[in-house]
C-alpha cells in the first residue's frame, strides 16, 4: 500500500458544512493526472488540508492549444474553483503557469500558485546550467528562463519542448519500446549543453521519471517542481491564517470530460480508485457591459 494511499483513504468521511474559511478545501488543477504529482506532495506535506481537483480532460492536451485558449481555460477554472468555495488554487499545469498565471491571477481574490519561481529556486540551489523540458507552449514562452535570468544572471538555462510525452503518459504507455527512443531525442540537445540540472517542467513528466532518469549523466539533478510549490502553499497558508487545524474532508476529484477513463489512469498514481464526478465549467465572458 502507497504512501497516498494510506493519506487519500484516511480522510475524514464529516459532511459537516464549511464554516471556517481554514476549512475550505485547496484547489488543485490540471489538463490530466500529471497535476496527480501535486496531489500527492499535498498528501505528505499538508495532510490535514481538505482537496479539490479538476482535471480538464475534455481540453487535453493543452501543449497543443493557443495562449488565447490556455488563458481562458485557466479563467473559466478559476471561476469554477471560486464557486466551489477554495481558500487557494495551485495550478499544477506548467503550461498554464507559464502562459496565464501572471495574466489572470490579478483577476480573482482567491490566492493562486504557479510551479515555476517555486521549481527554479529549486533548480538554482543546486546548479547553473539547468535544462527544462516542458510542452510546446512553456518552452516557447521562456517562462522558466526569465525567471532564472532574473533570480541569477550568471545562470543558463535552455528550454526543450517535448509534445509526445503528455499523450504517452495520458495513453499508460510509459513502458511501451518506444518511449525511451522518444525520450533520448528530447534529452539528447539538453545533454549536449552538459547540464547539472533538470526540471520536469510539466507535472506529467516525473510519472516519466522511470525513463528518463536511466538516460541522464551520474550527478545530475531532477527537479520536481510538485515537491517545491507544495512548500510554498504550506508557507503562504501559514502567513494567511488558512491552515486547516480540523479533520480534512474526503479529497473531491472532478473531470470535464470521460470520468471512467480518468478514474483508470488515476488509479495508477494514487493506489486506490477515485470517485470522479464530471462537471460543466463556466463561461467567463469579459466583454464589457
Amino acid at each position: 500500500m502507497t504512501e497516498a494511499f494510506e493519506l487519500f483513504s484516511s480522510l475524514s468521511t464529516s459532511s459537516e458544512p464549511i464554516t471556517d474559511l481554514r476549512r475550505q478545501p485547496i484547489g488543485v488543477f490540471d489538463s490530466g493526472v500529471g497535476g496527480l504529482t501535486v496531489l500527492r506532495e499535498l498528501y505528505r506535506q499538508l495532510p490535514q488540508e481538505s482537496l479539490l481537483y479538476l482535471a480538464d480532460t475534455a481540453r487535453l492536451p493543452y501543449g497543443t492549444k493557443s495562449p488565447e485558449e490556455i488563458i481562458q481555460f485557466s479563467r473559466e477554472i478559476l471561476t469554477w474553483m471560486v464557486q466551489q468555495q477554495v481558500k487557494m488554487v495551485v495550478f499544477a499545469c506548467n503550461t498554464s503557469s507559464a502562459i496565464a498565471l501572471d495574466v489572470v491571477r490579478s483577476e480573482f481574490e482567491v490566492p493562486v500558485l504557479g510551479l515555476i519561481l517555486p521549481a527554479v529556486k529549486a533548480a538554482l540551489r543546486e546548479g547553473k546550467r539547468i535544462g527544462t523540458i516542458a510542452t510546446i507552449p512553456t518552452a516557447q514562452s521562456h517562462a522558466y528562463r526569465q525567471a532564472a535570468a532574473e533570480m541569477d544572471p550568471t545562470a543558463r538555462l535552455w528550454e526543450v519542448g517535448c509534445p509526445e510525452f503528455v499523450p504517452i503518459v495520458e495513453g499508460d504507455r510509459i513502458d511501451a519500446p518506444e518511449t525511451v527512443e522518444i525520450a533520448r531525442s528530447y534529452l539528447n540537445p539538453l545533454l549536449d549543453r552538459q547540464i547539472d540540472t533538470l526540471i520536469y517542467g510539466c507535472t506529467h513528466y516525473p510519472h516519466l521519471a522511470s525513463v528518463i532518469e536511466p538516460l541522464l549523466p551520474p550527478g545530475v539533478r531532477c527537479i520536481d517542481p510538485a515537491v517545491h510549490v507544495v512548500e510554498a502553499a504550506a508557507k503562504e497558508l501559514g502567513i494567511l491564517n488558512l491552515r486547516n487545524s480540523y479533520p480534512p474532508l474526503p479529497t473531491r476529484f472532478c473531470v470535464t470530460g470521460d470520468r471512467h477513463a480518468f478514474e483508470e489512469r488515476a488509479a495508477r498514481w494514487l493506489g486506490c480508485q477515485p470517485q470522479v464526478e464530471r462537471v460543466v465549467l463556466p463561461e467567463f465572458d469579459r466583454t464589457p457591459a
